[in-house]
């Protein structure tokens, strides 16, 4: 059980024993620096992503000196937070469906401005969701990316906010035994499910997710105090 983070100490008593939960999101892609909405679309990092996954990695090994036993380390299904698991330097690591990414719906590879054009309002993810889309907005396509490179792109009806706080409820209670047994977990994903899990860990509403800021390849820490469950620190 690792009992400190190097640059600042934590009493393993105030925490009753329990390890971290340590969150990180991938590195950049094409869509998270043009601001297109990136749910369920596989796309991979660019290249400043893959550098900034390893700077990732350095970070974290400084701050964990002990490391993550590999058993404690999951990554979204999606390619671009399994590349940022592996180019960080934790190449085996499992598989959580859990925390892929919010499912956009209508909106998926689409900016905010652009879907407000199109739905004729100004549209809010977390306020109005996917499902206040128009149907219209669905459908299945090929994009090219700036590198040359294309994926495929799905709109479909999308998921509310609840619906995907139900899924990361659902990972906290996959990797909770783990953290009652002493052991950091480290969860590999995405700017918005990772938000919303914070939220769940925290008790609260989900919509309350919109308030935390987190940036691309950075972490930030969960953990017990005094029988609470807090956020250790944010957006490192």
């Amino acid at each position: 059980m690792s009992e400190h983070i190097t640059d600042g100490t934590v009493a393993v008593d105030a925490r009753g024993g329990a390890g971290f939960l340590v969150l990180l999101r991938h590195g950049q892609t094409a869509w998270s620096q043009s601001g297109q909405h990136t749910g369920r679309t596989n796309i991979p990092l660019t290249d400043a992503g893959r550098e900034q996954a390893r700077a990732a990695g350095e970070r974290l090994r400084a701050a964990f000196p002990g490391g993550f036993d590999d058993s404690c380390v999951f990554s979204s299904p999606l390619i671009r937070a399994q590349q940022t698991a592996e180019l960080a330097g934790y190449p085996n690591h499992g598989v959580l469906d859990g925390i892929a990414e919010w499912d956009y719906g209508g909106a998926e590879g689409r900016t905010r401005q652009q879907v407000s054009e199109a739905s004729g309002f100004q549209w809010d993810v977390w306020r109005d969701g996917p499902q206040s889309l128009p149907k219209s907005l669905q459908g299945d396509w090929t994009e090219t990316l700036p590198s040359g490179e294309t994926v495929p792109v799905h709109a479909g009806p999308g998921e509310t906010v609840e619906e995907a706080a139900a899924r990361a409820r659902g990972a906290i209670e996959e990797v909770t035994p783990l953290l009652e047994a002493g052991h950091n977990v480290l969860l590999v994903a995405h700017a918005h499910i990772l938000r919303i899990l914070t939220s769940q860990w925290l008790g609260v509403d989900p919509h309350f997710a919109r308030l935390l800021r987190l940036d691309t390849a950075h972490y930030s820490i969960l953990s017990r105090y005094k029988g609470d469950n807090v956020i250790e620190r944010w957006n490192c």
